[in-house]
């Protein structure tokens, strides 16, 4: 009897399942089941769903719940160490350094790296050399009107112009031009990564900065290298950095200096423009979700950061359009409202790459709410270098100032969208391909 009332023994285990998952359907269906929403409830959803958290905020984010930290479990994100002053503070100095039109010069190389410079060109790496070459790129006439800041040396801080004899952060901020500061770092490679680094400086990094602060500095700089290869960036590479410039950004703020932070990937390589768009957005979100999680004060912050570009050897073509909607279109994917301006450094490109790149991001960006402008070095100083070549060890200061101001002009107006390009300039053309020899 039992063998024509049971199922077979094979197909009990099966049964038993299915009766499980319909009773459990059943009570699910029964516990979740929608209640009827009255008119006021319907408002508010609707109302809930027009209203868009500010990427920018946490603070925003938690007021909406009226539960402060409600959207940031595990991470601070949260600028309330700061006083309503040193805010204010901090965006003041920000939005100067991105006034319209307007952009930095960079004269932050070390005596070591300037003096690699001076001496290719038959200069001796003094002291005073690098003094006088520095004035020469701050007091140029007209300069002011292309400048909002100039990132220092340390040991600039402390040197005098022999025109006023002031200082040199005074004499700049007499001009009208702020005056920042690279701290001292050291690259270390991080182990088992191909040769990726990490900036080391964080040690002692508070102390330094009110140092500088006290000589006259308004804000600080930190640079972190990046490279595009295979399985490069690795995440841990970005992580390192990234924390790393989140942690040198929140020390600023609280010392009183707009941090300017400077992720800068670079252009050796053979990847195309779709891959560096990628490890862009790969380092910039990273970066944004690591200075909130330290509670920076995004409208007190500066960011520098590299043009999107293919590899200086990837065989692929691009227009020059190409590569500034790539730029834009990475600032729109992740880049907070609440950062007043970006600065693009030159980072290998040549001075009439960089313009007609950065003119042509400017035509595209006609909806964004940043300041795009440079903070440019060797695009504007390697001209200025190779006019010391034969002059017996002497600096051209003249020259080197009237070619300045017309490579400031020619920034400014890239800054302003108002540059006109010659030729393929700003295009990434391929490197030539070598022909085999016909035997």
């Amino acid at each position: 009897r039992l063998s024509t009332c049971c199922p077979p023994a094979t197909m009990r285990l099966p049964l038993l399942l299915l009766a499980t998952a319909a009773t459990t359907l059943v009570l699910v269906g029964v516990w979740h089941r929608p209640q009827p929403l009255g008119t006021a409830a319907v408002r508010a959803r609707t109302t809930a769903r027009g209203v868009l958290p500010s990427f920018s905020r946490c603070k925003t984010i938690s007021s909406i719940s009226n539960r402060r930290n409600a959207m940031c479990v595990g991470a601070q994100c949260d600028d309330r160490h700061l006083s309503p002053e040193r805010k204010a503070e901090l965006k003041s100095v920000a939005d100067y350094i991105a006034t319209s039109g307007k952009g930095i010069t960079a004269c932050d190389e070390g005596p070591g790296t300037i003096g690699m410079r001076f001496e290719a060109v038959g200069v001796t790496n003094t002291e005073e050399n690098r003094r006088k070459y520095r004035q020469m790129l701050f007091e140029t006439p007209g300069a002011s009107d292309y400048l909002s800041a100039a990132i220092l040396d340390p040991e600039t801080l402390h040197q005098k112009s022999d025109t006023s004899g002031k200082l040199f952060p005074q004499a700049l901020k007499d001009m009208g031009i702020l005056p920042g500061v690279k701290p001292h770092l050291k690259v270390y490679t991080l182990p088992g990564t191909g040769g990726e680094t990490v900036m080391q400086g964080l040690d002692s990094l508070a102390a330094r900065l009110k140092e500088y602060k006290a000589a006259g500095a308004v804000f600080a700089k930190w640079r972190s290298p990046l490279i595009i290869g295979e399985g490069q960036p690795s995440e841990l590479a970005i992580r390192a950095n990234m924390e790393d410039l989140a942690r040198y950004a929140l020390i600023c703020q609280d010392e009183g200096l707009v941090p300017i932070v400077e992720p800068d990937v670079s252009l050796k390589g053979d990847h195309d423009l779709e891959t560096a768009i990628v490890a862009n957005l790969r380092i910039q979100s990273t970066l944004y979700k690591a200075m909130l999680d330290h509670g920076v004060y995004m409208e007190g912050t500066i960011l520098k950061v590299n043009m999107v570009n293919p590899g200086k050897s990837c065989p692929k073509p691009y227009t020059v359009e190409e590569i500034a909607e790539a730029n834009v279109d990475v600032l729109r994917q992740c880049m907070p409202v609440a950062i007043p301006g970006v600065n693009y450094l030159s980072g290998g490109q040549n001075l009439e790459d960089a313009a007609a790149r950065l003119t042509a991001i400017n035509k595209v960006n006609k909806n964004c709410p940043w300041n795009l402008s440079f903070s440019w070095s060797a695009a504007l100083q390697m001209p200025l270098f190779e006019l010391c070549r034969g002059k017996g060890g002497e600096i051209p200061l003249a020259e080197m100032e009237a070619l300045y101001a017309k490579e400031l002009k020619i920034a400014s107006d890239a800054a302003n969208g108002l540059h006109t390009p010659v030729g393929t300039e700003g295009a990434h053309v391929p490197p030539a391909v070598k022909q085999p020899v016909a035997a």
